[in-house]
């Protein structure tokens, strides 16, 4: 976890906290305080988050008008604070700037049961708030719907590409030893997943409106925020328009693969999400099929032969040796899954 915050840091020191900066919102700052990619900043006006824009200005203006569809009837969201020209955002140095209020509550628990029944209720009260965006906020950039399948194809032939790079290598060092050694599994894992969705009803379910919906696309825990009994979600940095069950198989992973792949947190999860937002049959064989693919081996793999991050060779070969640890706690889970369909 060492380089995650060295990665933090070092996007920290890229801000310009000016003075001047924080008056374009009408904010008087008396304290900074930093947080994982983010800066809290405590003013005249209650607490709030700057964060600078690392993406497009269409696609803040998309998290912003994605978030107004919700907040109708959803609003456990994050508010956007307006400039005294009552924008959204800020232009500072050559650089995009927006602030929000600051979510008052704690970071939810996965391996805590009330936090995640909780998150899991209200995710589901989240997608039942986005149905029908689809034919509102319309930017191609952050709509994936018919588009999994395909990347998923892209993805494995990359892992094919990354094997034959790798064997090139005269000497291999010890992350090449370890990719070797388990990509042709993975790829196997790859082609398992291409081939469910390809033979399920995905297309199908991306042309009805209330299967497609907002998905964060960001499901850590420290982006849910428990407040009483309740689940608001922040940082929507990544998010895109998708199926819901989408968002279900980045929650379920992240909910599960820290304690050992336990399938009855998947049913709980399942279960305290279907009282609200209910999934049919056609829709978990797509969840079947996306918990699948190795999308953490793909990760690591891709980060480590396109030098996407600067870690050092301990710290890649730390991870994807855990990863690989999992990989038959994930494969009885997979099978327990299959049951549930």
């Amino acid at each position: 976890m060492v380089n995650s915050k060295n990665d933090c840091h070092e996007e920290l020191c890229e801000y310009d906290l000016d003075v001047n900066l924080f008056k374009k919102f009408g904010l008087s700052v008396y304290e900074v305080v930093p947080i994982r990619k983010a800066f809290i900043l405590c003013t005249d006006q209650g607490n709030k988050i700057l964060k600078k824009v690392n993406y497009s200005l269409e696609e803040l203006k998309f998290i912003y008008n994605s978030l107004n569809y919700i907040n109708r009837s959803f609003n456990r969201t994050m508010s956007f604070v307006t400039t005294l020209d009552g924008d959204i955002y800020t232009l500072w140095n050559n650089e995009v700037y927006f602030i929000m209020d600051l979510v008052k509550g704690r970071e939810s628990e996965f391996s805590n049961p009330v936090d995640l029944n909780i998150t899991s209720q209200s995710l589901a009260q989240f997608h039942k708030a986005g149905e029908g965006i689809n034919s509102y906020v319309n930017f191609k950039n952050r709509n994936n719907c018919g588009n999994f399948i395909d990347t998923l194809k892209r993805k494995k032939e990359e892992m094919v590409f990354f094997k034959s790079i790798s064997n090139l290598y005269e000497e291999k060092n010890e992350f090449d030893e370890v990719f070797l050694k388990n990509v042709d599994c993975n790829i196997y894992s790859a082609e398992k997943s291409i081939e469910i969705l390809e033979n399920s009803k995905y297309y199908k379910l991306c042309g009805e409106e209330n299967k497609v919906v907002l998905c964060h696309h960001d499901l850590a825990h420290h982006n849910v925020i428990i407040k009483g009994n309740k689940g608001y979600f922040i940082d929507f940095d990544y998010s895109i328009i998708d199926l819901k069950v989408h968002d279900l198989c980045n929650y379920i992973t992240k909910a599960v693969k820290n304690s050992g792949y336990h399938i009855e947190k998947a049913k709980d999860i399942l279960n305290e999400y279907g009282k609200i937002n209910s999934i049919d049959e056609d829709e978990m064989k797509v969840l079947y099929g996306m918990l699948i693919f190795p999308e953490d081996f793909y990760s690591i793999s891709r980060d480590y032969y396109t030098k996407r991050k600067e870690w050092t060779l301990d710290t890649f070969v730390s991870r994807i040796e855990k990863k690989t640890y999992l990989s038959k706690d994930k494969s009885d889970f997979i099978s327990e899954f299959e049951k549930l369909i």
